[in-house]
């Protein structure tokens, strides 16, 4: 007998297993589209209105997401202020920002869509739109993090350093599931734009190993010139551009200068240590739009490690406290 109610009863179980698959840990594009449409529209807002008060904060925004997905995974951890013994305590982790900016986010979607999107998520989006304000190129960001309840600064003791060997850096990636090619595009491609504390200069300019001294990858010229910025007390409050040529700009400038001698941090100049950094480096000077869509997968490859979803973790109220 034919029965006239399957091809309804068929749909229904699809749905039902379509949301019972987003509730077990599956990322998508255009998660909130149906439980809070402005999401991406609001995040979006309040970066840009950020990014006119201060060209500086798109450095910010993107430095953020790095510190909190090389912890506990990107699960908005770093955001969480719960004292000296919390993530943001790290050493790897001073002089990170942004937290007011995703607060604002996360205070305007709450009068909006109260519990429904994640800090984690609002940190990821944040980025993203950072990146395209300053000339990189738009991407689209898989969503459903759930933020983690747990913020310790003993978990964030193995930060990629400024001073760690081309050998530790890249295995510090592999242990996230990134390639060498990340390695490049994610430390030293993002580095074309921001600031750098001397606080993080001062083992390269003064104390470099083995033998003492400075660096001998620096230029001559620039070596004067970083010392002339950062003298030896290494002031961390005293801040240079990472990319003093196209300081604002998205784009293949600092794989120039890092070729040249001109790398400002020892973890970027270290990228032309290794034979493979070293090629895949020199592949996106003069690339164009090849770098910036390749920066783009990768951002999407790191915004996936160690994701909570589905019932995992929970969704904050506020971006610094667990509820």
């Amino acid at each position: 007998m034919l029965n006239y109610n399957s091809k309804p009863l068929l749909f229904a179980l699809v749905f039902i297993h379509s949301l019972f698959s987003s509730s077990q840990g599956q990322l998508l594009v255009g998660f909130y589209s149906q439980t809070c449409p402005t999401a991406e529209s609001i995040v979006h807002s309040v970066v840009d209105e950020n990014f006119k008060r201060d060209p500086g904060n798109p450095a910010v925004l993107l430095r953020l997401q790095f510190h909190d997905c090389f912890v506990k995974g990107c699960d908005g951890s770093i955001l969480i202020n719960n004292g000296a013994e919390g993530e943001r305590g790290a050493r790897g982790n001073l002089g990170v920002g942004g937290y007011e900016i995703i607060e604002e986010a996360k205070k305007m979607l709450e009068s909006v869509c109260p519990g429904v999107v994640s800090c984690a998520d609002i940190v990821a989006l944040a980025a993203r739109d950072a990146v395209s304000l300053v000339n990189g190129q738009f991407y689209e960001v898989p969503t459903g993090r759930r933020d983690g309840r747990v913020s310790s600064k003993s978990l964030a003791a193995n930060l990629p350093d400024v001073d760690d060997s081309i050998q530790l850096l890249k295995s510090r990636f592999q242990q996230k599931g990134l390639s060498d090619r990340d390695l490049v595009l994610l430390s030293g491609g993002a580095h074309t734009i921001g600031l750098t504390a001397c606080f993080f200069m001062q083992k390269r300019l003064y104390n470099f190993t083995p033998s003492g001294g400075s660096d001998p990858s620096i230029d001559p010229g620039f070596l004067r010139e970083l010392k002339a910025n950062c003298p030896f007390n290494g002031d961390p409050n005293v801040k240079i551009p990472l990319d003093p040529v196209t300081e604002f700009k998205f784009d293949d400038q600092v794989f120039v200068n890092i070729k040249n001698g001109f790398a400002v941090i020892a973890s970027d100049a270290r990228l032309y240590d290794d034979n493979n950094t070293r090629q895949i480096l020199e592949s996106y000077i003069g690339s164009g739009q090849n770098f910036l869509a390749d920066f783009a997968k990768a951002m999407v490859k790191m915004g996936k490690i160690g994701v909570k979803t589905g019932s995992q973790g929970e969704i904050r109220r506020v971006c610094s406290n667990v509820n």
